[in-house]
Order: C-alpha cells, then structure tokens, then sequence
C-alpha cells in the first residue's frame, strides 16, 4: 500500500533522501503453508537529482513452491511543465524457484504421476521491466510492467508447469484533497488496476486519510471478494511503522482468519538535504 517501488521502478530515488523498507505479508492466515511475502528495499536520489536507483529483494513461499526474487531499479525525472514532472524508470535481474515435487503427497489415492519425478530447481531466470510516475503536487498516475520476459518453468523430463512468471500490467493514480487551509487533514482516493494475462482484471480503489502529516488510515474494496484496511503513521519524517489487514469476502472466507501485512522503513540523509515536499504519495 505505502511502497510503489514495488511495482513501479520509476518510484526509486523519488524522494530527497536514502529510504530503505521492509514488508511482510501472510495471506490467508490459518492455513497450513499459506503465502507468505518477506521484502526488503532501498532506493536512493543521486548527487544529480534527476535520477534514482533501488534495490529489491522479495522471498515468497507457498506450500513447498520457493521464489527469491532480486531487481534493480533505475529512474530518471524529466520536467513536463512547472509544475509537472514525469519520471521514467527500469527493473532487471532474476528470480531463483525451487518446488520440490518428490515431496509432495498426491490426492486422492496417491497414484502415481510422472509430473511429480523430479524437483523444479531454476536458478536463474532473467527479467526486466518498465515503469512511468507522472506527478505534481497534489496528484499521481502510473503505469508500469515489472515483469516483461514471461519465462517458462516447464522442465524439459515432465509435465510440471507453473504460472509464476507471467506478465502483470498496472494501472494507478490518486488525488489529494486538503481539508483545510494548513493541510492537516487531506483526503486521499487512490485506484489501483492490475491486469495479468489469464486472469480476470482486479481493481483496487481505496479511500486514505491522513492527519497532520503523520498519520494514514484507510479503507480498501478490490473485485472478487476483498476489504482491507490500513494505517501507516511516521515518525519525524524519518521512521515508518504500516499495517494491513485484508477481509475476505468470497468462498474462502469460512477456511482462513485474514490477511495480514506489516511494513517498516527508515530514511536516512547522507547528502544533507531536507524533505521539499509532502510524502502524499
């Protein structure tokens, strides 16, 4: 919710200072070997502030399935007009997946099956993507593909497949609203659209409030059955502590107790620079 490099590599080095954030996400809570996301990132503006870089790492489980996940970011900040700025930004590097097929127990007579011979072990699978961050004060749009290469981790000795490496397309933009003169209560609509390739559209709009520059709350509707609400609150402009909390709506409601995300990150000043402008987005 409060970390657009991950999606969008255009979002590194955005702001004046040294940023580093890490997350962690367990979905659906209550099930045995449910996802579970462990992230951490650094971004950075450059001497020349027109470009930025970033780093990504993101460890996902689920069941057996493993996927460690590295990618560098690179933007650079063009000016549109005086008050409009367009920041165009890269990822690159790889993602390691190991599923250790021989492990599992096959359902519901456990015959056998020759998909599950051998493990899946793909130490290197390369990528690349793309983002654009269009901003001015008040407002935001993005549009990014972090994963262009839709790598195939079929192995050649089976059947096996997975459709971890697709290609996702997002679509987001928001809006700040001052509610009064001094700007210590502003109101937030954000809309998210993601888009992978087999899979029905799925929209995010959210409504976030913050207060005297320290805290969000914020409530969350996403197609196909979810509600979240979240809370990020800053301390002196230089540690941030968020939470998530997603309801699900739709048929695997009665089997799990929720989705939960918790999210930490520090800045540090290493140019002595200070902050210009609200971190709105």
């Amino acid at each position: 919710m409060y970390n657009g490099q991950i999606i969008n590599p255009a979002y590194a080095g955005m702001w004046e200072k040294i940023g580093f954030t890490t997350l962690v996400r367990k979905q659906w809570a209550g099930i045995n070997r449910s996802p579970l996301t462990e992230y951490i990132s650094f971004h950075s503006p450059l001497r020349n502030e027109a470009v930025g870089v970033g780093l990504n790492i993101m460890n996902d489980t689920f069941g057996r399935e493993k996927r460690l996940t590295v990618l560098g970011d690179y933007a650079y900040e063009v000016y549109l007009s005086r008050r409009t700025r367009m920041r165009m930004g890269v990822k690159f590097g790889f993602t390691n997946y190991k599923n250790p097929l021989t492990e599992y127990i096959l359902y519901p007579d456990g015959k056998y099956d020759r998909a599950f011979d051998e493990d899946v072990d793909l130490s290197f699978l390369p990528n690349f993507g793309f983002g654009i961050f269009i901003y001015q004060d008040y407002f935001y749009a993005g549009f990014s593909i972090p994963k262009l290469i839709e790598n195939d981790l079929k192995e050649n000795f089976h059947n096996y497949s997975t459709s971890a490496e697709v290609r996702t397309i997002y679509l987001n933009g928001g809006y700040v609203f001052p509610l009064d003169p001094f700007n210590y209560f502003v109101f937030k609509p954000t809309l998210l659209v993601k888009a992978t390739w087999g899979t029905p559209i799925q929209i995010d709009l959210a409504a976030n409030f913050m207060i005297r520059e320290k805290l969000w709350l914020g409530v969350l509707g996403r197609t196909g059955g979810a509600i979240c609400f979240t809370g990020n609150w800053m301390f002196s402009n230089k540690f941030r502590v968020g939470f998530a909390m997603d309801i699900t709506t739709n048929e695997i409601y009665p089997y799990q107790n929720g989705t939960f995300e918790f999210t930490f990150g520090f800045d540090v000043d290493f140019f002595g620079r200070s902050y210009l402008r609200s971190r709105y987005f």
